[in-house]
């Protein structure tokens, strides 16, 4: 009886300790292509987070209604999870959600314009991350949209109205078309049923092409944006190079890898003990640009020479 209650703090020592938890939350739904998370996945191992054997997470996907996010946030801080991690739209809601638990962003919009953060050199709070810009980025877009297609005088803007980035970028998006003899046309999507009324009312609006928002919403409908654009031969530029890669006529934008694996290195660090507010808002130093010729072809169109020149990747 004596060995046995002497063993008894002993087995009780020797518990297995909890692993961290990591929440996860994103506006989209679970991705089919896990490209994006494996880059994240693999920036937590090589700091030794190892999902299932080092680290837990906690998935929370809002299936592209963004009106679930906070729920689904409180959901993850209810869990007292170590740390949040999330990309997108929904980093607003896991904000709101806490102010204690660390945050770990990426967001496409100017993170301190929106009010992520007060600083990207010191965030302060419980909130750092990385920014991809695209939201800053439609300027340039319509400018090579322009150069692609010079004789549209009416662009469209395809954008959902729900994303928090939208009515800057809209603004921006004005002031970049007017100096250029540019009409803007804004079409909005705010879900999958609205995507063929939009291209309707693009033909109707004798819209000469497009500009496609990066949001998730829009972007979850990717065969159906390139099946549309060819169907009714509307020359559009996308944020991601695999829109390119696959039948769109242009993209321009940054890595998106890159963000995941940015969002999985800061997570490593705060989970060793590093704060957001040390961690300064890391942005993007390289944008790539992906022409598919093809494309171009089928939709009567001769890419300039100095399109041809500035990009990164020409597919033919």
């Amino acid at each position: 009886m004596g060995l046995a209650a002497a063993a008894r703090p002993i087995a009780a020592h020797a518990q297995p300790k909890p692993l961290p938890t990591i929440g996860w939350l994103h506006a989209g739904g679970a991705p089919a292509r896990t490209d994006n998370l494996d880059a994240l996945r693999k920036a937590l191992a090589e700091a030794g987070y190892i999902d299932g054997q080092t680290v837990a997470f906690e998935y929370r996907w809002a299936d592209e209604h963004y009106d679930r996010l906070p729920a689904l946030a409180a959901e993850l801080v209810a869990l007292k999870v170590d740390v949040i991690a999330t990309v997108g739209v929904a980093p607003w809601a896991a904000k709101r959600a806490t102010s204690t638990i660390p945050i770990v962003f990426g967001t496409g919009g100017d993170p301190v314009a929106i009010g992520l953060v007060n600083s990207l050199a010191r965030p302060e709070g419980n909130l750092t991350g990385a920014t991809y810009l695209v939201a800053d980025l439609g300027s340039k877009r319509l400018d090579l949209l322009a150069q692609m297609v010079p004789q549209a005088k009416r662009i469209a803007w395809l954008a959902n109205p729900e994303n928090v980035s939208t009515e800057r970028s809209v603004r921006e998006m004005q002031e970049a078309a007017r100096p250029r003899g540019l009409q803007l046309v804004v079409v909005n999507v705010r879900n999958e049923s609205e995507v063929e009324d939009a291209f309707a009312t693009m033909v109707r609006e004798a819209c000469g092409a497009v500009v496609i928002q990066a949001d998730v919403v829009i972007h979850a409908r990717k065969q159906q944006l390139l099946a549309l654009a060819a169907r009714h031969k509307l020359p559009a530029i996308y944020t991601w190079r695999d829109f390119a890669e696959d039948g769109g006529l242009i993209a321009y934008g940054p890595s998106i890898r890159a963000v995941y694996r940015q969002v999985g290195v800061y997570v490593g660090r705060i989970l060793k003990g590093a704060k957001p507010a040390d961690l300064p808002v890391v942005q993007p130093t390289t944008f790539d640009l992906v022409i598919n010729r093809d494309t171009a072809k089928a939709l009567g169109l001769i890419v300039p020479p100095a399109l041809l020149a500035l990009a990164d990747e020409v597919i033919e």
